[in-house]
């Protein structure tokens, strides 16, 4: 019985189009003009004997991006984006990730210089160079991770048959069949056409183009007479153990194949553990694919993994594959698919597997536009590259520079968060970059409520918004959210808080009033931690519309309202993060200036245009808004948002100058006087914090604060204090808190090595 037949038996359709995807990408290190990079492996990296995601393949300038592996190619390809981003925001300025397979330009061999991993990893390179040479190891190309589900696995097994039994069976069929039909992938995906004259080393070269240098016997391969056997896994052990033991081979990972086993150190372990995935090396880089694998195509290769699995297997000529795929990578890159009946009759085959799984209708049209491509060779990879180069008069300097330099400008365009991953909070991708950065292993277990994992050799941490973590206790935030209970425990650890009156309905409210008339306040819910629902009358409040309309406002935000006497002075936010205040910044309310033309209105919207301003959780500031309280902020200068202000006149829009209602920021970590950080420290530990940003009304920062009883106020205390205000401000030095969170959570990791933000 077939394995198609198997599925359809036992109903294991919706098993078998389930899998684990990882995916890896290697990449050159490029200068502006597209010479190899001569530096080393860059320590803002972190150590590449551990990093998961950020590794170096043969040589120091080549590296190697590995996804962790997911149940879907798009969230194995997402996360390799988002590990792009931070690779190209830490390179020097003056380099580049090259985007093709084939570098355009070879320096002499001796200055290439091989990965310094370790002794026996650089003694394994300088063999590889010793018998192969360097230029061909510095093309670069695609991995394709790929493992069947466990439940689908098992559910094959017969009664009593172990389940490393039956992965070994179906991963060998893969494997087989794999390498039988390997030659239409090398078609559609193949893309090195040229390669410089001295990658032949002296010796006859190419003179016309092909599709694909690197999956032919022009590329990096082993010698001819070494050969594996893949009739069961038995076999393939001991005919790669002979190879070694011959000296035919050095080790076992010095066989190249397109297709590699994984699941243990050791081949020999196979036999008892079972292969747990297998690694298709096929793959061409896409040079118009910003990570080297499109969306699509890596969907793709999925599809037509499983129409492997799908055909009947049969005696597998594997040698005619192989001949297939040399002929077909060493074809013209606008010629048809060389056996365009087999080539066809596979498709129909991906076809009828689509309907009879009930596969979306996406998976069909992406079918549908691969098998067009069988004749229409140029809208193949290889054919459009072509093209491209043709366009570009064969120079693949030119083309792979102008598209290097596009895809970092893209990602230096918007340097404060992860395009990756632009649903989540900004903070939360800025500490997802750090961590990426620096090896940690990543895990998001909640994408909308930003919700993290991190691990680093068996030390894990949970982190939720960027800087809630198990350091702070469960009653922190609690404190901190009700401002009254907050303003009592303040008072009892020796601190002077502002007296305060306490409403819950506007009854309440328009009894007091006689009380504030006049006076500067401050009107704001009990419980508030973004500045939501404050008003401020710093010229006092004379008429109890506008009194009313406040409390009402508040209200909104909670079922009880405090009204506090206006401290004078200008607000500080101190970021704390343990024994230390690690950032101060002025927060300036949201403004505007005018220029005797525009209105108000406009001249909002003309600021707003601003690409560092959004919603305030995908960008470092806030769109300035024009509802209820910014209105009333105007009246009470005598101003509507149809004002026109003359030029230079600064317009407050608001009275609190949170940067979450459209504030500006301002770095002043080294202006304000040491002693007011300590004072936001002691707050922060009066809290029962690790993390907190304190709010301080501050008349003259150069003072100290024991200069007179008035040299600061504490307006109040926040949990999950917003983090990309001080690493991105408005003015003045960025403050990487991410990093310093990290640094709390993992003091045992080597933070000696460089950080380029």
């Amino acid at each position: 019985m077939t394995l198609k037949q198997v599925i359809i038996e036992k109903g294991l359709e919706g098993l078998f189009t389930q899998a684990t995807i990882g995916i890896e990408k290697e990449g050159q290190r490029v200068l502006a003009d597209g010479r190899l990079s001569q530096t080393r492996h860059p320590k803002a990296f972190g150590d590449r004997s551990f990093h998961p995601y950020i590794q170096t393949d043969f040589a120091e300038s080549q590296l190697e991006l590995v996804s962790p592996v997911f149940d879907h190619s798009r969230e194995a390809l997402r996360f390799l984006g988002a590990i792009h981003e931070v690779t190209l925001r830490q390179l020097p300025e003056e380099e580049y990730l090259w985007p093709l397979s084939m570098p355009a330009l070879l320096p002499d061999e001796a200055t290439i210089v091989e990965a310094q991993m370790g002794e026996e990893n650089t003694r394994y390179r300088e063999y590889l160079t010793k018998k192969y040479g360097k230029y061909k190891q510095m093309v670069s190309g695609i991995h394709y991770n790929f493992g069947l589900k466990q439940a689908f696995l098992q559910a094959l097994a017969t009664e009593g048959q172990p389940l490393s039994e039956i992965q070994n069976q179906v991963y060998m069929a893969l494997a087989r069949q794999f390498l039988r039909y390997q030659w239409l992938l090398v078609y559609l995906f193949g893309a090195t056409p040229l390669a410089p004259k001295a990658y032949y080393q002296g010796s006859q070269g190419l003179e016309e183009p092909v599709r694909s240098i690197r999956a032919s016997s022009y590329g990096y391969v082993n010698d001819p007479h070494i050969r594996v056997s893949f009739d069961s896994l038995e076999a393939y052990v001991t005919s790669l153990r002979a190879l070694v033991e011959q000296g035919d081979l050095i080790a076992e990972k010095e066989l190249y194949e397109s297709v590699r086993f994984r699941g243990s150190q050791s081949v020999q372990d196979l036999l008892d553990k079972g292969i747990q995935y297998v690694e298709f090396r096929i793959f061409d880089l896409n040079p118009f694919a910003p990570y080297g694998l499109t969306t699509d195509d890596a969907r793709f290769i999925h599809l037509f993994l499983m129409g492997l699995l799908w055909l009947e297997e049969t005696e597998v000529d594997i040698q005619l594959g192989r001949r297939l795929k040399e002929e077909t990578a060493l074809s013209h890159p606008l010629s048809s698919a060389i056996d365009l009946e087999e080539a066809e009759a596979f498709f129909t085959l991906l076809e009828e597997m689509a309907e009879q799984l009930h596969l979306p209708e996406a998976d069909k049209a992406l079918i549908a536009a691969k098998r067009a491509q069988l004749e229409k060779p140029e809208l193949t990879l290889g054919g459009r590259l072509w093209l491209s180069y043709q366009e570009k008069g064969k120079d693949m300097a030119r083309l792979g520079m102008e598209l290097a330099r596009s895809y970092k400008q893209a990602v230096l365009e918007q340097p404060f968060g992860l395009q990756a991953f632009a649903t989540m909070e900004l903070s939360t991708q800025a500490f997802l970059a750090d961590a990426i950065q620096h090896g940690f292993a990543v895990e998001i277990l909640d994408e909308r409520d930003q919700f993290v994992k991190l691990s680093y050799k068996g030390h894990t941490e949970y982190v939720k918004n960027g800087n809630m973590t198990s350091h702070d206790r469960y009653i922190s935030p609690l404190i901190m959210e009700n401002k009254v209970v907050t303003k009592k425990v303040l008072a009892e650890a020796g601190f002077t808080v502002p007296a305060s009156l306490q409403l819950t309905d506007l009854d309440e409210a328009r009894q007091v009033f006689s009380q504030v008339k006049g006076k500067p306040i401050v009107i704001k819910p009990k419980s508030t931690n973004y500045g939501l629902g404050i008003s401020i009358f710093e010229q006092g409040v004379m008429e109890q519309a506008d009194f009313l309309k406040a409390v009402d406002l508040a209200l909104l935000e909670d079922k009880e309202v405090m009204v506090e006497d206006f401290m004078v002075g200008t607000e500080y936010r101190f970021f704390v993060l343990g024994d230390e205040t690690k950032a101060v910044l002025l927060r300036v309310p949201a403004n505007i200036i005018g220029d005797g033309v525009s209105t108000i209105a406009e001249l909002v919207t003309a600021k707003n245009d601003n690409p560092l301003r959004g919603d305030g959780k995908s960008t470092p500031l806030k769109k300035i808004e024009l509802g209820e309280l910014e209105r009333l902020q105007l009246k009470a200068q005598g101003l509507t948002a149809e004002s026109i202000v003359p030029e230079g006149e600064v317009v407050y829009l608001r009275a609190n100058s949170n940067i979450s209602t459209g504030g500006d920021s301002i770095d002043m970590t080294d202006q304000v006087h040491p002693s007011y950080k300590e004072i936001a420290v002691a707050i922060t530990k009066a809290m029962q914090a690790k993390v907190c940003g304190v709010d301080l009304i501050i008349p003259d920062i150069s003072q100290p604060a024991d200069s007179c009883p008035t040299s600061y106020g504490i307006i109040e205390a926040n949990f999950n204090p917003m983090m990309m205000m001080h690493i991105f401000p408005a003015v003045g030095q960025s403050r990487r808190l991410t990093t310093d969170v990290l640094k709390m959570l993992f003091p045992e990791y080597r933070w000696e090595y460089g950080n380029k933000c």
